[in-house]
């Protein structure tokens, strides 16, 4: 399966961005997944490519229209889910990256301005997302961060398929800390369990410092640990 993503925006040319490097760039080349512009402007309804207009009872900004997203969304959904990049969305987890990733096509809209009319959300029955408490220029960035944390996931991406399963939010704990040579650095050591070789006391120590870490940065997902219990 490929993942086919995608992405209706106002500027289309700041894509791929930085999706074309490294493992999601290699991947992309590959066909492992597919990535898909649409200018939004080029279904407005007039010759300006007017997207935008002023909020129903008053307020600063401009709202897009949902006649005119309307009419890009009809012309290219082609299936799947349909994301909006939202400060007011649901916050984008590990989990809900991995079930992103189990799809065939993801249609992601990147809002500009003050946001996108209310009733495309309800029409097409969009889910919001958001990347973290705090306001971006526009939803390009968030998408593309959102997309880099699904392709990673993407069958044959990651050369060894046991990268993932030890990373941060896999089991709602942070990850241990790692270290590798030189063992001696700055007056700094590798800690003596890790040059052991006794991989069961290894094991331990790192679920320990998961632990330790965890409910001192985000104590939240200790909490999530606990009410799955």
């Amino acid at each position: 399966m490929v993942l086919k993503a995608k992405i209706l925006t106002i500027f289309p040319e700041i894509f791929p961005g930085f999706l074309g490097y490294s493992l999601t760039g290699r991947a992309l080349k590959e066909g492992l997944w597919q990535l898909e512009t649409v200018n939004i402007r080029d279904y407005a309804f007039d010759k300006h490519g007017s997207v935008d207009d002023t909020p129903c009872g008053g307020g600063a900004g401009m709202i897009m229209r949902p006649d005119v997203l309307g009419n890009a969304i009809e012309h290219n959904y082609e299936g799947g889910k349909i994301i909006y990049m939202s400060p007011k969305g649901k916050p984008l987890t590990q989990a809900k990256v991995k079930e992103l990733s189990k799809l065939e096509n993801l249609t992601v809209i990147c809002g500009r301005f003050e946001g996108i009319d209310e009733r495309v959300i309800e029409e097409y029955d969009i889910e919001e997302i958001s990347i973290g408490d705090y306001v971006l220029t526009g939803g390009e960035q968030a998408a593309m961060i959102m997309l880099d944390a699904v392709v990673r996931l993407l069958p044959g991406v990651l050369g060894n398929a046991a990268s993932t399963e030890n990373e941060s939010f896999e089991d709602n704990l942070l990850e241990y800390p790692q270290y590798t040579r030189p063992i001696s650095w700055k007056g700094r050591e590798v800690p003596e369990i890790l040059m052991s070789g006794h991989h069961e006391n290894i094991a331990k120590w790192q679920k320990q410092q998961a632990l330790q870490i965890t409910k001192e940065r985000r104590p939240d997902l200790l909490e999530k640990i606990l009410d799955s219990k």
